[in-house]
């Protein structure tokens, strides 16, 4: 990697997000793995976090639902945040998709911020479900339920990457040659909103 490259990464955020399946755990981890200072924080930790009464995002959950995911995000972020603070590139995995997208650009303070969104398309999903070993689709979801709600409501933010016919390895060569593409220009957003929202 140039060292240009490394500069523009340096004490930043970066956001893997996009849907279950597309790849985002393996592919942050294998970026995270070509920085000389890099923390992987993996969304899914805070939800996990919550022992009773935690309620899973459905397609029709309803607000106690919408309220733990957004905390699970602001941990996430303030998570980021602290890691860049203290010169490590954050490289940030989790399901960020629709409004909540914009909603999360908002809510993190380090620039600069990245934003990478994995598009494979709904059968590469399907087919790299089937080959994992967790599973992440169920409560009402499938691949191509995910797929079509994430292009049709999420906001086009960074680098959307269709990783359908790449390795991870490749995947994380396309990021960064492309790290430009991805970066979230200008200040926080005026109108983010709080954390109380």
């Amino acid at each position: 990697m140039v060292d240009s490259t490394m500069a523009k990464l340096d004490s930043a955020v970066v956001l893997v997000t996009g849907a279950m399946a597309a790849g985002k755990s393996t592919v942050a981890q294998a970026l995270a793995e070509r920085l000389p200072r890099a923390a992987h924080v993996r969304g899914d930790v805070f939800r996990r976090m919550v022992v009773t009464g935690r309620v899973e995002m459905t397609p029709d959950a309803g607000q106690e639902a919408l309220a733990q995911l957004r905390l699970r995000y602001r941990l996430s972020a303030g998570t980021a945040d602290a890691y860049a603070a203290a010169g490590y590139t954050a490289v940030v995995q989790d399901v960020v998709l629709g409004e909540e997208l914009e909603r999360y650009v908002g809510l993190v303070r380090t620039r600069p911020l990245y934003v990478v969104v994995l598009a494979p398309d709904a059968d590469a999903l399907a087919a790299r479900e089937e080959g994992r070993a967790k599973t992440g689709y169920g409560e009402g979801w499938t691949p191509a339920l995910m797929d079509r709600g994430m292009r049709e409501t999420t906001p086009r933010i960074g680098l959307w990457l269709n990783s359908s016919g790449l390795t991870p390895e490749g995947t994380v060569d396309e990021i960064l040659a492309r790290l430009d593409e991805a970066r979230v220009s200008g200040a926080r957003p005026s109108g983010a909103l709080s954390s109380g929202a």
